[in-house]
């Protein structure tokens, strides 16, 4: 079990690739603390817990400060520790820059950015102890612009340069920073996204068709990429493109 004895915390844990990744993490033998803003995370939970696995639900919201605050201290008080952090909660909302609200760009930038820094901020001091791993869910539009995506683009592109810096500013912590730059991925959160186009079916042979491998991707896969860079420890400040060769 490669995990065994470590403690990881997932944020957007209630499905996709939070889902996905809790549970493997689960088998591996880590003890999870598995967050989402609505109860979803709790299913996976018990999930968990009748493989035989050892998991927590804490309900929260990363918007909100003292969220984030408490969702590290439930699994301080639960666990002792902090080993990994996985900042994978995260929106999609569509637009170009001259027709997104104003109210969807904040909403964007405070999840996707924001959030993993509240996270991280209350999650770093036990990492530190721990000599700990942060991974963070970017995406592959951080290196490539794809329509109709502006505030999400913008917001993965500042998580890839926020995690360059992470991981320099705590090296000599010994805490290692990386993120994951999936490409599109079929979760259910993708699938919301797809009833709302006028042809649904057409929508989803045009996001099928950004992969060059002709398929998307399943959240299980991109859970082997997070848990690849919990696992290597000569990895730090990198990204890891699990994309179905979307950036190629």
């Amino acid at each position: 079990m490669k995990l065994e004895g470590k403690v990881s915390v997932i944020t957007g844990a209630g499905a996709g690739i939070g889902e996905a990744t809790a549970i493997l993490f689960a088998k591996e033998g880590s003890k999870v603390c598995c967050n989402s803003i609505s109860e979803s995370a709790l299913k996976v939970v018990n999930a968990i817990k009748n493989s035989g696995g050892d998991a927590i639900f804490v309900q929260g919201d990363i918007l909100k400060e003292e969220d984030t605050k408490r969702i590290i201290e439930k699994t301080i008080e639960k666990y002792g520790k902090i080993d990994i952090l996985f900042n994978n909660a995260g929106v999609v909302l569509p637009g170009r820059i001259d027709n997104i609200s104003t109210k969807d760009w904040d909403r964007t930038m405070a999840v996707n950015v924001r959030g993993i820094y509240l996270v991280s901020k209350y999650a770093i001091p036990y990492l530190k102890k721990t000599k700990g791993t942060i991974i963070n869910n970017a995406s592959s539009v951080a290196f490539k612009g794809v329509k109709e995506r502006a505030a999400y683009t913008a917001s993965k592109g500042a998580v890839l340069s926020m995690t360059r810096a992470m991981a320099i500013d705590y090296i000599e912590d010994r805490i290692r920073v990386n993120c994951i730059c999936p490409g599109t991925t079929d979760t259910p959160s993708l699938a919301k996204r797809l009833a709302k186009f006028e042809h649904p079916e057409e929508a989803k042979r045009q996001f099928i068709a950004r992969q060059l491998l002709g398929r998307l991707g399943s959240p299980e896969e991109i859970a082997e990429g997070v848990l690849f860079l919990a696992l290597n420890k000569f990895c730090t400040g990198i990204s890891l493109s699990i994309d179905g060769g979307m950036t190629v």
